[in-house]
């Protein structure tokens, strides 16, 4: 019989197993795998000696008379869930060196996506010295017998994936409810990173041949769309980016791989990205909002000699492209492009992307290959261009996608810039990828617009910065926000006061993440699984981390990490080579530490601490203290806070406010209320009506410290009068 269903299921669903060797250790042993679809177990079946039993519920085994036929015999151990000896009787059965099959989630995914394990896992590994192996089952999600709410199809490919034969760990000194908890925890993060290095094992390796598997599988789904044009369809993407190309092979210099980008988020930004990539070219985008002379500068590091930019754009942007144009780079309008393109190859490009979408791509890229230059915010020097290859942004992806239930019927809103990593790789590239609707808003800075658009779009997914989202909170209906059910916020500390008002004006759960543009982004994220509020989450799967001490600072550490999504390495002025991170080990620069449940929390930027008569002193900690600390002069009341150079403390510490009405008493009651001494209080209050911000919503500290140099920022007149700011 066994061998009449490996044969039927090889016929149908090409199925395949990897790692079976680890199904051959002897009891005690737990195979736990994630539950997606009615035909699971007939999976596992297959590959398991007579000995394995499976644990079912007595109420489904007695549902019908099918499942009392296949569910009551010598291969199953029924359970009654409801009963406080469940786990004792599958314990006892442990105990005696069986090996069980059990699907912890006790039940069938209704996301396609690992949901929460019931603590009974935890409570066999807490109570018996068992061997675990866990097992994920890749495809079987997309099956007509599966509870999730996307495509389906009868006959997807299914193949099942075995870990090694792990030994848990021991948490003998906690008491049995919290070991309980961390056993199950520990599970299931060990079948998150089994996930995602299958998906990075045996899926696309490239960007592009992973937005072509998507657009295989629904042709004719509206994935993308922008605040102008009606919705793409992957098919009209296939055929926009093909057209594009064709153009481009006539005007693009053949033996320059790097090609300048200057678009906003429209739609036009990924067919101009997909395009390149077709031609084997590396997208270098720039970043319009730091100014002609900047973006000059970074298109000489990254050697770009032609630009794509919109005509359109340029001129509502009232952007002065001479600068470009006298130091030798081209300029070429997509709207030029779109006016040469003549029937044959629009004809040609309809006819692959429904027949041969496969040769849209003409050029061969690796894993490892240059997908896109970007270029760090600058905001405490000159941009840094970064390198990420097509590995570094699937991985980050597929980490990001195996610690979220994102869905088919998930709709992404992205306003951060493309030329931002997050907003790139989670904003776009994600959706693309995953195969969900993508809307793509020009401007993060339209505060009574944007939670319009999320309202009318019902967007589910929303991504943002803790600056914007407080503008954001200033102008929006209470129930505008009523579809998101994840609000990833990152790029900038997420103050405490816009937590609560998030959480009290909206009912949404601001899910707090770290990362750099040189890792992807993402680092780490606070998921629905295990938010912390307060923390960066736990670190993504497959990334290593690292604390190295620093003199003076008593807490964490300057944090280090390395994985799959780290860097190719940053653009060299002087070569072609580029600066790799010493054994991949790439140094955030940030002083963070992690508590004993793995949560990440960033205690300030080592450029952003001031010594202080000995003492460091965070300034981003300080800039978090006082947000929110002063509601009587107003919900815009904003303060940043930078050092100088000081001959009697080492450094002074200053605050820069765009409210001139407060006073130095206010901010030393602030830090009075934290149970800070003043050597946390600044020495000086200076006015700036408008406090700078960089394209990501960023302060921009350097633009201060410039200012600051220059006498350009007054002293606050009541800290003037009182003689307390000299």
């Amino acid at each position: 019989m066994k061998t009449i269903f490996r044969i039927l299921l090889r016929l149908l669903f090409k199925f395949e197993a990897f790692g079976t060797d680890s199904l051959r250790t002897p009891g005690p042993l737990l195979l736990v795998a994630n539950h997606v679809s009615w035909l699971d177990w007939l999976f596992l079946f297959v590959l398991l000696e007579d000995d394995w039993r499976f644990v079912v519920s007595g109420a489904a085994a007695q549902s019908t008379w099918l499942h009392r036929k296949i569910m009551i015999n010598k291969r199953t151990f029924v359970i009654d869930p409801a009963s406080p000896y469940a786990a004792k009787h599958m314990a006892h059965f442990l105990q005696e060196g069986n090996r069980l099959v059990l699907f912890a989630e006790g039940r069938i995914t209704f996301t396609g996506s690992l949901m929460k394990l019931f603590e009974g896992t935890g409570f066999l590994l807490s109570r018996i010295p068992a061997r675990i192996v866990t097992c994920y089952l890749r495809g079987a999600e997309r099956m007509q017998l599966s509870r999730q709410p996307g495509w389906r199809r009868w006959f997807p490919k299914v193949t099942a994936h075995f870990s090694a034969s792990l030994c848990p760990p021991s948490y003998s000194h906690l008491k049995l409810a919290a070991a309980r908890q961390t056993y199950t925890e520990w599970v299931r993060i060990k079948m998150v990173e089994q996930q995602f290095q299958t998906e990075m094992d045996f899926g696309p390796a490239t960007v592009p041949e992973a937005i072509l598997s998507a657009a295989r599988n629904r042709p004719s789904f509206d994935v993308l769309e922008d605040a102008l044009q009606k919705p793409l369809t992957y098919r009209r993407l296939l055929i926009s980016t093909d057209t594009l190309a064709s153009q481009l092979l006539k005007v693009l210099p053949p033996l320059k791989k790097t090609v300048g980008i200057l678009l906003p988020n429209i739609n036009a930004t990924p067919i101009a990205l997909l395009s390149l990539w077709a031609l084997g070219k590396v997208p270098a985008i720039l970043n319009f909002s730091s100014g002609i002379p900047t973006v000059s500068a970074c298109a000489k590091l990254a050697q770009v000699e032609v630009i794509l930019t919109s005509k359109n754009f340029v001129e509502k942007a009232k952007i002065d492209l001479t600068l470009l144009q006298e130091n030798g780079i081209r300029i070429i309008y997509l709207e030029d492009l779109s006016a040469s393109a003549g029937a044959l190859p629009k004809l040609l490009a309809v006819l692959k992307a429904r027949l041969y979408p496969l040769t849209i791509f003409r050029t061969q890229m690796s894993a490892e290959s240059a997908a896109v230059v970007l270029f760090t915010s600058g905001s405490e020097g000159s941009p840094k261009g970064v390198q990420l290859s097509h590995r570094n942004l699937l991985a980050n992806i597929r980490q990001m996608l195996s610690v979220t239930d994102i869905n088919d019927t998930d709709r992404i809103f992205n306003a951060l810039p493309l030329f931002h990593s997050f907003g790139l790789t989670v904003g776009l590239l994600l959706g693309l990828v995953r195969g969900v609707y993508v809307f793509l808003y020009p401007s993060p800075l339209h505060y009574r617009l944007v939670p319009n658009v999320i309202y009318d779009k019902n967007c589910t997914v929303f991504l943002s910065t803790n600056t914007f989202l407080n503008g954001y909170a200033r102008r929006a209906h209470p129930y505008d926000f009523r579809s998101v059910r994840y609000l990833f916020a990152a790029a900038e500390k997420v103050q405490e006061a816009t937590f609560t008002t998030w959480a009290q004006k909206y009912g949404v759960r601001i899910l707090e993440g770290y990362g750099a543009t040189e890792c992807g982004p993402a680092l780490s994220a606070n998921v629905p699984f295990a938010p912390r509020i307060g923390s960066a989450g736990r670190f993504l799967p497959g990334i290593e981390w690292k604390l190295e001490p620093v003199e003076g600072v008593s807490e964490g550490g300057r944090l280090l990490v390395r994985g799959p999504n780290i860097m190719n390495g940053y653009l060299n002025p002087d070569t072609d080579v580029l600066k790799i991170p010493p054994g991949g080990w790439y140094d955030t620069g940030d002083i963070a530490r992690v508590d004993k449940d793995g949560f990440l929390f960033i205690l300030g930027r080592l450029k952003r601490f001031a010594k202080v008569s000995g003492e460091m002193i965070s300034l981003s900690a300080l800039e978090d203290l006082f947000a929110g600390a002063f509601p009587q002069h107003g919900p815009k009341c904003v303060v940043a806070v930078v050092a100088q150079t000081d001959p009697d403390k080492g450094e002074a510490l200053i605050a820069v406010t765009n409210t001139p009405q407060l006073t130095r008493e206010e901010l030393r009651t602030a830090v009075r209320s934290k149970g800070l001494t003043n050597l946390w209080a600044p020495s000086q209050i200076r006015f700036l009506a408008q406090i700078p911000v960089l394209g990501t919503g960023k302060i921009n500290h350097r633009d201060i410290l410039r200012m600051l140099a220059e006498g350009n920022l007054p002293l606050c007149l009541p800290a003037a009068t009182s003689g307390e700011a000299t």
